[in-house]
């Protein structure tokens, strides 16, 4: 049996339409059909959404992710750290080039941490 790889990603949000709002503006996601209380968005090669938290989650409780690095392709992930940067949102990690290309990671509206590279 052979998996093929991530098919779908979420992240568990406080507030999704605020969460929705913000992957749409610095990111560019479009939405696409789910489920009413999650919203996914277009991505390639998964999906991907936020969502409410599952039962039993308490997004206070303490370092969301930990241990989990999401990354995400952007063509052009210089544009996007000017317009985090020109608004205030934080970046966890400064730019630098690496294996991936011009890389860097910013703070979404959780504290999740998310990686932006620029290399396909």
């Amino acid at each position: 049996m052979t998996v093929s790889g991530p098919g779908f990603i979420s992240l568990q949000v406080r507030d999704v339409p605020r969460s929705a709002a913000f992957y749409e503006r610095y990111l560019g996601f479009a939405r696409q059909a789910g489920p009413p209380t999650a919203v996914v968005f277009d991505t390639a090669p998964a999906a991907f959404a936020v969502r409410p938290p599952l039962p039993g989650v308490d997004l206070d409780a303490g370092p969301l992710g930990r241990g989990v690095g999401v990354w995400m392709h952007a063509a052009d992930a210089k544009s996007v750290h000017d317009a985090l940067v020109a608004d205030g949102v934080a970046i966890a990690v400064e730019p630098v080039d690496g294996p991936f290309g011009w890389t860097f990671t910013f703070v979404d509206p959780d504290g999740y941490l998310i990686t932006l590279h620029d290399r396909a």
